[in-house]
């Protein structure tokens, strides 16, 4: 890292070819929990009693596929929602479209949503007229919207994949993204339109956090860094790519512990680690789900009547397209060390 565009793109498609194959001679442990839209990248929470998905909404595209993510042309979203793990899913239809936002352009990717004082909030990044990645929300009285986006983006905020996480009467943001998620272009607190990424052996580019603001509509602080620690306390490095951030963060709690779960991108992991403070420092752990096919990965935590499950995405439905992916659903473990059980999600 970093690698030339032309060396990303060669193994992107690479893999696509492979998955491919893949896709035709795998069964999955889990099916899509909808199959008459590509939907990525799903963001589950319980609400009154049943579980609301916010993901994104893949569409068909003659955009190129490289790094930059240009093949995830995405406008719009959809909520999903479920009353029994292995019921019918119900699909809420589209609650907001890049259309109804003034300053996004494009690419309305992985979304979140909380709730706070009868309101329900769905956070989410595209790129701004200038081509920049920032965070949006937008209201809804229901948590299966439609939702109102607010004028103007979250100020301060930059890159992808807000995630929201309630501690106490705290709410915590959490985003990043780098490669397409721009994270690499702001090293220096201000957007550089050059990739800016450290060596092999420095610590890698790390996620943030921001805490919300009371009325959940900006940062209530400028965005700290996360810190991702090895087993001997130092910082996960830039070169250790089956480690170190990528994109996608996820917190939940368990047993009193915080963890921080995230895409480990280019090696295609769901990884994690704990600590005692939702902004940590966290500690790695380990990998919760093994490679999927298609090329990306992106999860959510959730638990639901006493279990807890983890929601994922491949592109078994679409036949290896990475661009078009499907939601899935399953039982997640911790054991009686609090560890995380890895999935396996293909038999």
């Amino acid at each position: 890292m970093p690698k030339g565009t032309n060396v990303i793109k060669s193994d992107a498609e690479l893999k696509q070819a492979m998955d491919l194959k893949k896709a035709n001679n795998l069964i999955a442990i889990a099916p899509p929990l909808v199959t008459h839209i590509y939907t990525a990248d799903p963001s589950a929470h319980v609400f009154n009693n049943r579980i609301y998905i916010y993901p994104s909404h893949d569409i068909e595209t003659d955009q190129p596929l490289n790094d930059n993510g240009d093949q995830y042309a995405m406008k719009d979203y959809h909520v999903l929602s479920l009353s029994d793990v292995k019921g019918e899913v119900t699909d809420h239809g589209k609650v907001l479209d890049v259309d109804d936002v003034p300053w996004a352009s494009c690419q309305m990717w992985a979304p979140d949503a909380a709730h706070k004082n009868g309101h329900y909030y769905l956070y989410f990044p595209a790129r701004d007229h200038d081509g920049i990645f920032r965070l949006g929300v937008a209201r809804s009285k229901q948590p299966e919207g439609p939702f109102t986006a607010e004028p103007e983006a979250i100020q301060g905020s930059f890159s992808i994949d807000p995630a929201v996480y309630q501690d106490g009467e705290d709410y915590y943001i959490y985003f990043g993204g780098i490669w397409g998620g721009q994270l690499q272009n702001w090293t220096e607190g201000k957007f550089n339109s050059v990739d800016n990424y450290p060596q092999d052996n420095e610590a890698a580019i790390m996620p943030k956090v921001a805490k919300l603001s009371e009325d959940m509509l900006q940062f209530a602080e400028p965005a700290k860094d996360i810190q991702i620690l090895d087993e001997k306390g130092n910082l996960i490095q830039q070169g250790d790519t089956q480690r170190r951030f990528f994109e996608g963060p996820w917190v939940h709690k368990y047993d009193g512990l915080y963890y921080f779960s995230y895409s480990t991108g280019d090696t295609h992991m769901i990884a994690y680690a704990t600590s005692e403070s939702p902004t940590g420092p966290f500690t790695y752990q380990g990998v919760i789900l093994e490679p999927v096919v298609g090329w990306t990965t992106h999860h959510s935590i959730a638990e639901y009547q006493g279990n807890w499950y983890l929601f994922y995405h491949d592109c078994m439905l679409s036949g290896g397209q990475s661009h078009l992916r499907s939601v899935k659903m399953t039982e997640l473990i911790h054991d009686d060390d609090g560890k995380i059980k890895t999935i396996q999600p293909y038999k």
